[in-house]
């Protein structure tokens, strides 16, 4: 099958099309029946934080960024958790970020926004092509943690992301529900969630930080991943822990990292100097300014 976007990967185009199906007719056919449980929905809420936490404190701002580092025990459980979000092992996922920054809007960024909304969003997992190499990630394939998730992403993604909710389920009474809330409605949530910053924070929203980037603040982003919708300071100040930096930004994995550090379970944590960000933000101020008059 072809598109004016490439050849479709069928992988890909199967297991997001039958997550989405089974969370957009087997949730509420599941209700009609058996109604929802508090134990189901709890379970759901954990592995929707869980996840989507991983991807933001662990994949996103410890592997491909090392904005901060972290023990073994904090590695091994947002690379767990991270896999059972099915984005790719971290290391892919990684490298995808490093070359999203590398070569932002341009050939060589995987989900360049100027070829539409849709790809941006999910048409570059659906019909892009992904040729790994791994040179832009040298420090996480001497990681021999991230690696073995790399190499058995398979088991980690099963076993985390499907077994074990489904076996709590099964423990607690509701494996169906278990299954199509805490997995699939799941899965389905935080992929939306997290593509959103590459669609939705690439072309609407607020440059705070630049103009002339694409990249924007988006508060609604924020609230649904945790943290990362503040993408405009994110691509201004890229090595810094944290996204949302005003004191009401909502961004609770800023909040994990800096009590990791506070506890001593993370350390070299990377700030920006306050002053550098006022700058920043003034000086995109001052171009918007500039371009009214």
């Amino acid at each position: 099958m072809g598109s004016k976007y490439g050849k479709a990967n069928w992988f890909n185009m199967i297991f997001i099309g039958a997550n989405t199906l089974i969370a957009l007719i087997g949730g509420p056919w599941y209700v009609s029946l058996y109604g929802l449980s508090t134990p189901v929905v709890v379970l759901m809420v954990f592995y929707i934080y869980a996840t989507g936490l991983s991807i933001t404190v662990g994949y996103h701002r410890l592997f491909a960024h090392v904005t901060y580092k972290a023990n073994a025990l904090v590695q091994f459980l947002l690379l767990f958790f991270g896999a059972a979000a099915f984005e790719q092992s971290a290391l892919a996922w990684s490298s995808q970020h490093r070359s999203h920054h590398q070569f932002v809007d341009n050939v060589g960024d995987p989900h360049n926004i100027k070829k539409g909304f849709f790809w941006a969003h999910m048409g570059w997992l659906i019909f892009g092509r992904h040729d790994f190499f791994y040179d832009n990630v040298p420090d996480l394939v001497r990681n021999k943690m991230v690696m073995h998730q790399a190499r058995h992403y398979a088991l980690w993604g099963l076993t985390a992301g499907i077994v074990v909710p489904v076996l709590i389920g099964a423990l607690m009474g509701h494996a169906l529900g278990a299954f199509i809330f805490a997995v699939c409605v799941r899965i389905t949530f935080v992929y939306h969630s997290t593509w959103c910053i590459n669609s939705v924070c690439h072309m609407f929203g607020k440059p705070t930080y630049d103009p002339a980037a694409s990249a924007k603040d988006h508060w609604l982003v924020a609230i649904v991943t945790l943290g990362e919708g503040y993408h405009s300071f994110h691509h201004r100040f890229p090595t810094d822990y944290r996204n949302g930096v005003r004191w009401y930004h909502f961004d609770p994995s800023k909040w994990i990292i800096f009590t990791l550090e506070k506890i001593g379970f993370a350390w070299d944590v990377k700030r920006t100097l306050k002053s550098r960000v006022i700058e920043a933000r003034q000086r995109a101020a001052g171009r918007f300014q500039t371009a009214a008059s």
